[in-house]
């Protein structure tokens, strides 16, 4: 069949192919933009999309290139906002793909943008235009610019993570990306022809827009606020409102109105709890069985085993608050994995009971001839006293 299709192509009559005109700008005229797909990174128990924002002069070649986590509009604005800070200055049009981010809706040459986009480009006063539908090659500089990022500066490329990454890049598009041959005048480099172009591009605005993700979110009856598959911390007595979180990339804050709740750094795994110790201190104090449940929810972060050996000690009544006590005793002793270990061995011989794992954790060291485990004494401070650090796998 594949024979026969084969012989069937050499016979049919092929439509004309369509002829292009090559397209010409001038020094600090345009740019253009789109997203590359890079895979995907592995954050914690999180899996997220590994997206190139890149953006080209299309005169003098000089590329911006950015990592991000996503696609979305925040981001996209940021990766304009960090080109343009590269740059010092930014081109009087910008071209993009139909993409969501861009244009909403079109219908020929009808075209309703994305209003965050429009206000965007109102601030920094240039010209948003997308595209005619299906027509990749007029944005051909950019193509070609994620083309050349993928095999020139991706490919088998090391990294530890974004913040790595980016740096990594920025050296690449000042460095090696720069001292290639600019297009428009093979004499000159592109770094070169930046210096010509550069001057010409339009000034920045003396103050920047703003990117911050906002969104409301309404609490339930635990004092968390899920925000991109994380919950935040925010003091007991907001429970059951609609507050409004306010990201950057590195930072979350929780308002209440004006009212600044809660700062927490950016966590990018998902399912965790990000907690400030105040905020969980003051819930207790107002629990009166709180501490024991609090105390449990440690353990099982830290040692995930702790659960089973716990729900095996209540079958056979034996006291559960007095065996948290003891396990979290151990656990500021020798640690988490070792606890971990221990509870483990102590779940195979059957004896659920916080001697039994004593016993396992002190056969352990003895094995390694390790001296005996002696407490440390720790400054009053509970951001340092309840800190529970899982190693890496």
């Amino acid at each position: 069949e594949d024979h026969f299709r084969h012989r069937l192509a050499i016979y049919r009559p092929r439509p004309q192919a369509e002829a292009y005109l090559r397209l010409k700008t001038l020094p600090g005229e345009q740019a253009q933009v789109d997203w590359g797909h890079f895979g995907k990174v592995k954050i914690g128990n999180a899996e997220r999309p590994l997206m190139a924002f890149v953006m080209v002069l299309s005169w003098s070649r000089r590329i911006f290139l950015r990592f991000y986590l996503d696609q979305q509009m925040a981001n996209f604005l940021r990766g304009h906002e960090a080109a343009f800070r590269a740059w010092n200055g930014l081109p009087r049009v910008l071209l993009y793909d139909n993409l969501k981010s861009a244009v909403l809706e079109r219908k020929g040459d009808a075209i309703r943008f994305h209003p965050t986009l429009l206000e965007f480009a109102g601030h920094y006063r240039y010209e948003p235009r997308p595209v005619a539908v299906y027509r990749g090659n007029e944005k051909g500089r950019v193509e070609r610019a994620i083309r050349y990022v993928r095999d020139n500066f991706f490919a088998a490329r090391q990294w530890r993570d974004l913040d790595d990454l980016n740096a990594q890049a920025l050296t690449w598009c000042e460095g090696q990306s720069s001292q290639r041959p600019c297009p428009e005048d093979k004499q000159l480099t592109v770094a070169a022809a930046f210096e010509q172009e550069q001057p010409k591009l339009l000034p920045l605005p003396d103050n920047p827009y703003p990117t911050d993700e906002r969104i409301e979110v309404k609490l339930g009856k635990t004092p968390y606020a899920r925000f991109d598959r994380n919950d935040y911390s925010v003091p007991h007595t907001h429970v059951r409102r609609i507050l409004t979180v306010v990201a950057s990339p590195n930072e979350v804050r929780i308002l209440d109105g004006n009212e600044e709740l809660a700062r927490h750094p950016r966590n990018y795994d998902k399912g965790q709890q990000i907690e400030d110790p105040a905020h969980i201190e003051a819930l207790i104090s107002k629990k009166r069985h709180a501490r024991e449940h609090r105390g449990q929810d440690r353990l099982a972060h830290a040692a995930p085993s702790s659960v089973k050996l716990l729900s095996l000690a209540a079958e056979q009544g034996q006291n559960l608050g007095s065996m948290t006590v003891g396990l979290l005793r151990l656990l500021d002793h020798y640690g988490a994995p070792e606890l971990e270990a221990g509870i483990a061995e102590a779940l195979i011989q059957g004896v659920p009971h916080t001697n039994s794992v004593r016993l396992c954790l002190e056969r352990r060291r003895e094995a390694r001839e390790l001296p005996p485990a002696l407490p440390v004494t720790l400054p009053d401070d509970q951001r340092v006293r309840k800190l529970a650090v899982r190693p890496h796998a």
